[in-house]
């Protein structure tokens, strides 16, 4: 789906309240499963980074960070987790003792009031939930965290720490680099295609080698292989695309300096009570 005006503008949903420029996502989650996607607007850093940048690596000022990251934890009520990144396809489960910079990019908890918590910048944010509400994980996935190895990447790899059937499993993709913007060569197509021949569809010939790449495709490909059915959010359209929208979303290609969002999944124990 697109986004609607309530994904743009609603600030209060379910009992969960949010600044009205983030992204509510719309998904049939269970009642104590909450989530968001910030923006980049709303915060304390400086250009290049304005304004609500959570990223501690990317050469903001450490206070102006730590300041977003702490509006961030008192709008969730939740304790969010921020990992190491490295485009790999680690996983860890985490809970309110975990502590930040652990190395992975995906992290998944049954702990109420701890957010799995992944920043991105172009690359595609997946949260994921089961149908009954008591597992939420998060994810961050580029080609090469799609690709994995030998086929089995950060995808694969978020579903097989959910313990029930995969259709049982509601996802949600937000926003990332869009197809008209996601300029790839022959060698990552070739790795994508032979480990999922399917995500041929997900090409663009440009020529010269050159490949548009529909990021979000290649996800619902690896989804839907999985056999998970339930898959929500960025339909490859321009609202969703990093590139595009300038004012909304940090962008990495476009700007090279630049800060990161974040996608944000929590069991809220208020809602089980």
């Amino acid at each position: 789906m697109r986004f609607s005006t309530q994904d743009l503008t609603d600030a209060f949903q379910d009992g969960f309240q949010a600044p009205s420029d983030w992204i509510l996502p719309q998904w049939p989650a269970p009642t104590n499963v909450r989530s968001v996607c910030t923006t980049r607007a709303g915060g304390s850093s400086k250009s290049p980074f304005d304004t609500f940048n959570l990223g501690m690596h990317v050469g903001d000022n450490e206070e102006d960070v730590l300041r977003n990251r702490s509006l961030l934890q008192s709008t969730l009520s939740a304790k969010s987790v921020f990992m190491q990144q490295v485009h790999g396809t680690a996983v860890l489960e985490i809970n309110g003792q975990t502590p930040d910079g652990l190395q992975a990019d995906g992290s998944f908890t049954k702990q109420a009031g701890v957010a799995c918590t992944m920043m991105v910048a172009d690359c595609l944010p997946i949260l994921l939930c089961d149908n009954k509400g008591t597992q939420v994980a998060a994810v961050h996935a580029g080609w090469r965290g799609l690709a994995g190895v030998n086929g089995h990447g950060v995808i694969e790899a978020a579903q097989s720490v959910f313990e029930c059937a995969a259709e049982n499993l509601l996802v949600w993709l937000g926003p990332c680099i869009g197809p008209t913007a996601f300029e790839v060569g022959e060698d990552v197509r070739k790795v994508l295609v032979e480990t999922s021949p399917e995500s041929a569809s997900a090409f663009k010939k440009l020529g010269n080698a050159k490949w548009l790449a529909d990021l979000p495709a290649l996800a619902r490909h690896r989804l839907s292989a999985l056999g998970i059915r339930q898959v929500y959010g960025n339909d490859s359209g321009k609202a969703w695309c990093t590139v595009s929208n300038t004012s909304r979303f940090f962008s990495y290609r476009r700007d090279r300096v630049c800060g990161r969002f974040a996608a944000c999944a929590w069991l809220d124990g208020k809602s089980l009570a």
